[in-house]
């Protein structure tokens, strides 16, 4: 399957279906998230999310985006991928793609998020603060991660 994957740059009529991978993936791995919580970040990702980062989505050989990835600012805001296509290589190579091609060494992770935590970890970054609120100030905690490299200088 790793083969048939490309990278692109989303178009906006790709947002629809980036919101469909975003809050699949969201329900799947942050089942600590209430409903309602849920549907309004759903309309910030919509909104104002999508727009405040450089995309970049994984699509498979029939153009079905598979998952997706947002940077700024030498940053990770958002990496999500379908939950029918978690483990099968596309999470890595949006976050190498993020790494290698638009400089981003830092990210945040939610810590009730285990399963994201674990992979970032296993991607070659390291814990370098926490912070007990999300980024808007609910009591979800956040890992704050920096890629591991002794040339790399503090995140953000």
């Amino acid at each position: 399957m790793q083969s048939a994957l490309t990278l692109q740059t989303p178009h906006l009529s790709d947002y629809p279906k980036l919101v469909q991978v975003w809050e699949a993936s969201v329900r799947a791995t942050h089942d600590f998230l209430p409903d309602a919580y849920i549907v309004l970040l759903r309309d910030n990702v919509l909104g104002k999310y999508l727009d405040a980062v450089m995309l970049i989505c994984c699509k498979d050989s029939r153009q079905r985006i598979l998952g997706f990835a947002g940077v700024a600012s030498g940053r990770v805001d958002m990496l999500f991928v379908g939950p029918e296509h978690r483990g099968k290589g596309v999470g890595k190579r949006l976050l190498h793609y993020a790494i290698d091609e638009l400089n981003a060494h830092c990210l945040d992770v939610n810590e009730q998020n285990p399963q994201a935590v674990g992979f970032y970890l296993h991607e070659g970054f390291e814990i370098t603060g926490r912070s007990p609120t999300d980024g808007l100030g609910q009591p979800y905690p956040l890992l704050h991660l920096r890629l591991k490299a002794p040339t790399l200088s503090h995140c953000g």
